[in-house]
């Protein structure tokens, strides 16, 4: 039989079914089909938010942050946190300052040079709020150019715009995944009808660019709230993080207006919440707006980067700050958050003289810390001794970051 006649012969007995293999009682065998794989299991992506807290230039800090050049540079305050800063998939902070330009001022009403803006972003950080009660301490000029600097320095700023046609709110990326950055700060109080920062009256055309609300009609201020985190949300942010910016100066405790709006901000789709404002560390903890959900609050992270020393606020813990570190894990195809872990790493602010003038370094507490080169040099580590203990007394062992 040639070829061509075996290959017809094949095709017409496995249309009639004659191909079929019998089994030893001459019944056709029963077909097999090859297994079917399983879907592989989705793998959650790893994310990590670190912020910390208030950013302040005090007169002292500027005198001691000159160069040679007659210029400044506040590089050297974050040298020794700058590696945690870097690790984080996103980086923010406040800066409770503005970039208004010259001359450089203190408290009451703060302008820091460009630099510090350079400083921040060469330390890791990706963003900063800018909604704070001194963000008007330079009036609406210093409002829009603290923006134009920020960005310019290569940070995102959220909590201000310079026109309304920007969004309120930024997004971010980080590992991937979308990042709404919601800032809000409480406002002073109205003197008659006009809204105030600090006492500084909140002009008509300010109003729709500062992220703001008032203790007047706290409910009324927090819809805006609400629907800003809609708004990120709607805009593609797969994670909302809110900054609030509020509670009693030097007070260790949170008020329970914090713990209302906080609770309201959850419940309307927040998933960490920062903040700061009270010039010392408060506590954290994890509200469940929801079945499944848990979203991480600290009540207020403190004083990152200031002059507010022991010796001029009477209280130690304005020497402390906090970088809060959130990691999460994501699912991306359902936008599920599968796990929030939640940690903090104490801070504290040295203050030193080298060469006839101050020097400031953000000491991380953590690992071998009574080693960090500037606590050699000032002699400082009992001090910051009494830090990590107050912030273990504060957290517990368990929350404070370990490497």
């Amino acid at each position: 039989m040639g070829l061509l006649a075996a290959i017809l012969l094949f095709s017409s007995c496995a249309e009639s079914g004659g191909s079929q293999r019998a089994d030893a009682a001459g019944l056709p065998a029963a077909e097999t089909q090859a297994p079917v794989e399983p879907e592989p299991a989705e793998e959650p992506v790893s994310l990590r938010i670190l912020c910390a807290g208030d950013v302040m230039v005090h007169a002292p800090q500027l005198a001691a942050q000159r160069d040679g050049a007659g210029g400044y540079d506040f590089g050297n305050n974050f040298a020794y946190v700058k590696e945690y800063v870097s690790e984080a998939d996103l980086a923010l902070c406040n800066l409770e300052t503005t970039l208004g330009g010259e001359p450089y001022t203190g408290y009451p009403t703060f302008s820091s040079p460009d630099s510090l803006a350079d400083a921040i972003a060469d330390a890791g950080f990706d963003a900063v709020f800018t909604s704070n009660n001194h963000m008007l301490d330079r009036g609406a000029a210093g409002l829009y150019r603290t923006l134009e600097v920020a960005r310019a320095a290569g940070l995102a700023a959220t909590g201000s715009r310079l026109s309304e046609e920007e969004p309120a709110s930024v997004i971010l990326r980080g590992a991937g995944i979308e990042v709404g950055l919601v800032a809000f700060t409480y406002e002073s109080p109205r003197v008659g009808t006009s809204r105030t920062l600090n006492g500084i009256r909140i002009g008509d055309a300010l109003r729709p660019l500062i992220n703001s609300f008032g203790y007047e009609d706290l409910d009324g201020d927090l819809a805006r709230v609400d629907e800003e985190i809609r708004r990120v949300r709607e805009a593609g942010a797969k994670i909302v993080v809110c900054y609030f910016h509020w509670g009693d100066e030097y007070k260790s405790v949170q008020n329970s207006r914090q713990e209302y709006i906080a609770s309201r901000a959850a419940i309307s789709g927040a998933d960490i919440i920062f903040a700061s404002h009270p010039h010392v560390p408060q506590g954290m903890e994890y509200l469940s707006p929801a079945p499944g959900r848990s979203v991480p609050v600290f009540y207020s992270l403190g004083n990152f980067i200031s002059n507010q020393r022991a010796e001029t606020t009477g209280s130690l813990h304005t020497e402390q700050g906090l970088m809060a570190a959130v990691d999460l894990l994501f699912l991306q195809s359902s936008g599920e958050i599968v796990r929030t872990d939640a940690a903090v790493l104490p801070t504290w602010v040295d203050r030193y003289q080298s060469d006839g003038k101050n020097v400031y370094a953000i000491v991380p507490l953590t690992g071998d810390f009574e080693n960090n080169p500037a606590l050699l040099a000032s002699g400082h580590a009992d001090r910051a001794r009494q830090a990590l203990e107050y912030c273990r007394e504060l957290f517990g062992e368990a929350a404070l970051y370990s490497e």
